[in-house]
């Protein structure tokens, strides 16, 4: 079912859209419209999954062990170590 509705644009984004269409890359303004619409709630669906991604892996380390402040610098220095070893210095 379509809707219809008034959308007023800039000079720049009416004349870019007009463009896409003489170009052939669309098949009418609204079909221009209709795909920035698409872009838009594809862009935001991703953001709230990633969002909700992030949520959960802090929420993972939340509940996990945490290292103390000389097991971390250990750590740190055997990484270090590691790559000084591999890169021979």
């Amino acid at each position: 079912m379509s809707v219809k509705a008034s959308v007023s644009l800039s000079f720049q984004q009416e004349e870019f859209a007009r463009k896409l269409v003489e170009d052939g890359h669309f098949p009418s303004l609204t079909a221009v419209v209709e795909r920035g619409l698409e872009l838009v709630r594809e862009e935001t669906e991703m953001r709230e999954e990633d969002l909700e991604a992030l949520r959960a892996l802090i929420e993972r380390r939340r509940r996990g062990r945490f290292l103390s402040e000389e097991e971390s610098h250990e750590r740190i220095e055997a990484l270090i170590a590691a790559k000084k070893t591999q890169y021979g210095l």
